[in-house]
């Protein structure tokens, strides 16, 4: 808790309970630090953090997250997503269909359904894929080789 001066400030460095250490810088141009207001300030400081309160949770939903309550499409997906707690997910979810929104707090297990739901759509649009992308390149090959066939490529189209 050294106090260093400096012309019109002064630095101290303040070690917190947890081990961290943080430099208050006061300026001053009325001279030195008032002890009386630097150990409020320190009394403060010294206080242990109170936890804070867990995440109100939504109540729990007679649908999945997947289902939009507005207009029974199962196509809604999350937007945001970030840790609440250790049990608890907070997430901001969007329907494409009717552009319903919700922004709520859900348990690891609605989570982990709603996880899995989006894994099954992404395996089903990953197939789809792969048969567009398929059936394309089959019809390309059609087209070259029915060119080939009727002479419709020269060498001196290379």
């Amino acid at each position: 808790m050294a106090i260093s001066g400096n012309g019109d400030h002064q630095l101290k460095r303040i070690v917190l309970p947890s081990g961290k250490t943080i430099e208050v810088v006061y300026f001053s141009s009325n001279g030195p630090i008032d002890p009386v207001v630097e150990e409020e300030a320190m009394a403060r400081v010294e206080q242990p953090v109170e936890a804070p309160e867990p995440p109100a949770v939504s109540p729990p939903s007679e649908h999945d997250l997947h289902v939009c309550p507005g207009c029974e499409s199962d196509l809604v997906y999350p937007v945001q997503w970030e840790e609440a707690d250790e049990s608890h997910w907070h997430i901001v979810l969007r329907c494409p269909n009717c552009e319903w929104n919700e922004n709520g707090v859900f348990t690891q297990d609605v989570c982990d359904r709603f996880d899995d739901e989006l894994e099954r759509g992404t395996d089903a649009l990953t197939r789809d894929y792969k048969r567009l992308v398929t059936a394309n390149l089959a019809e390309e090959i059609d087209r070259f080789a029915h060119a080939l066939e009727v002479g419709g490529i020269l060498p001196e189209d290379f």
